[in-house]
C-alpha cells in the first residue's frame, strides 16, 4: 500500500486532465504525490465524478473487449470481513476506521528491531509465494484472500491491510489494468490474466510488506514483457541502494528502464518507510525527481514500482480503493521491503 507524508493536507481529484476539483470529504486512506513546490496528501475521488464511473461501467461497456482479447475489469461481490482471533496482536489503527497516514521520521532499527523486521519480511514473502501458487483460471481473488488470511493468522501474525481505514480484506489483489489496492472479490481469474498480490503482515509489532505480479494460465508476450521489465526495474533500484545514496536515484533508474521499453511509470503511488508503523518516511518516488534525502544505515523502506503499457493516469472505483488505468491498459507491480546495510541493501522479503 502506497502512502506519502504531507506538509499541507488536501484532497484533490485529477480525473479531468488539468482541472483539479477539491473535495472536503473525510477520506484519508489513499495517497498520491503532488510535484508542486510542496507535498500534499491527496487522492483520486471517483465519487466526485459519478458520470465518469457510469461511462466506464454502464451496460454498454460491461462487455467491452480490450486489445481484442480480455474484457474490461469490473467489480465483483465482496464477502464479509474475516475474523481474527483475539490472541493475535493487532496494529493500533485496526477498528478505528481511520487510516493513520504517514508517520514522520525514518524507520531505523537496533539489533532486535532488525531481527523482528527479518522475521516479518520472511513471513510476508512466504505468504506471497504461497498465494502465487493459487493463481489459476477459475480461482476467485476472494479465495486467495481467504487462504492468505488463514496462513497469516496461523503463523501468529495479523494481515496489515485488514481494517486499515475501511479496507475490508487481508490482501490486495490487482488484476490486469488494476494498478494497486484491488479488493478481493467474487470475480474468477481468467486464462491470460496477470495479477499483483500485495501482502503485508504484522508480526511481533513489525510490518513486512511485499508484492509480486503472477501469470494466470497462458499469458501473451506483451503482458509477459511488462511483468518482466517491472521486476527488473525493482531489482535495478535495489542494487544501487546503500548508506548515503540519494533516494532520487531510485526514481531515475526505474524511469530510465521504463522509457527504454516505452512504458508509463505511475507517479501517484509511492514506496515508503515501513517497520513498527505501516507507512513512514521516506517517500520513495519511482520516477525522475529532485527530492532531497539520503539513505541511512539500518533503515527499512519499500520500493514498489508500477509500470503500464498505456496511460499511467489512474482512475479510482467507487469503493475508494481500487485504482485502474484510465485506458484499461495493463499495469504490473513488484515490491520488496529492504534494509540498508553497510554493504548496500538486504532484501527482507525474499523467501
Amino acid at each position: 500500500m502506497a502512502a506519502v507524508k504531507s506538509l499541507q493536507p488536501r484532497l484533490i481529484s485529477s480525473f479531468l486532465g488539468d482541472r483539479s476539483i477539491r473535495s472536503t470529504q473525510p477520506l484519508t486512506h489513499l495517497f498520491r504525490f503532488d510535484l508542486g513546490g510542496r507535498r500534499h496528501v491527496s487522492m483520486q475521488l471517483s465519487r466526485t465524478f459519478s458520470g465518469l464511473t457510469d461511462l466506464l461501467f454502464n451496460r454498454r461497456n460491461e462487455d467491452e473487449v480490450i486489445d481484442g482479447k480480455r474484457k474490461r475489469l469490473r467489480p465483483g461481490n465482496v464477502s464479509p470481513r474475516r475474523p481474527v482471533p483475539d490472541h493475535i496482536i493487532k496494529p493500533p489503527y485496526v477498528d478505528s476506521l481511520k487510516a493513520p497516514g504517514i508517520s514522520s521520521g525514518l524507520e531505523v532499527h537496533d539489533k532486535k528491531g532488525i531481527e523482528c523486521m527479518r522475521a516479518s519480511g520472511k513471513l510476508a514473502a512466504r505468504v506471497r509465494e504461497y498465494a502465487g501458487t493459487l493463481v489459476k483460471p477459475g480461482v476467485t481473488t476472494d479465495e486467495i484472500d481467504e487462504a492468505v488470511h488463514n496462513m497469516i493468522i496461523e503463523n501468529g501474525a495479523y494481515p496489515s491491510p485488514l481494517g486499515y481505514g475501511d479496507f475490508p480484506k487481508s490482501v490486495c489483489t490487482s488484476v490486469n489494468e488494476c494498478i494497486c489496492h484491488g479488493i478481493p472479490d467474487s470475480r474468477p481469474l481468467e486464462d491470460g490474466d496477470i495479477i499483483n498480490i500485495d501482502v503485508t503482515v504484522y508480526l511481533n509489532g513489525y510490518h513486512g510488506d511485499t508484492s509480486a505480479t503472477f501469470f494466470c494460465g497462458n499469458v501473451d508476450e506483451k503482458a509477459k514483457k511488462l511483468v518482466e521489465v517491472t521486476k527488473e526495474s525493482l531489482d535495478r533500484a535495489i542494487s544501487i541502494c546503500g548508506p548515503g545514496v540519494e533516494y532520487k536515484k531510485i526514481g531515475k533508474i526505474i524511469h530510465d528502464l521504463a522509457d527504454k521499453h516505452k512504458y508509463g511509470v505511475v507517479r501517484q503511488f509511492v514506496g515508503h518507510g515501513v517497520g513498527s508503523v505501516f507507512h513512514a518516511d521516506p517517500v520513495v518516488l519511482h520516477f525522475r525527481n529532485n527530492e532531497a534525502g539520503r539513505m541511512v544505515l539500518n533503515q527499512t523502506f519499500t520500493i514498489e514500482p508500477m509500470l503500464t503499457i498505456g496511460s499511467r493516469n489512474p482512475v479510482m472505483w467507487d469503493d475508494n480503493w481500487t485504482v485502474v488505468t484510465e485506458d484499461a491498459s495493463l499495469s504490473a507491480q513488484f515490491e520488496h521491503t529492504i534494509l540498508i546495510t553497510k554493504d548496500g541493501a538486504e532484501i527482507l522479503t525474499n523467501c
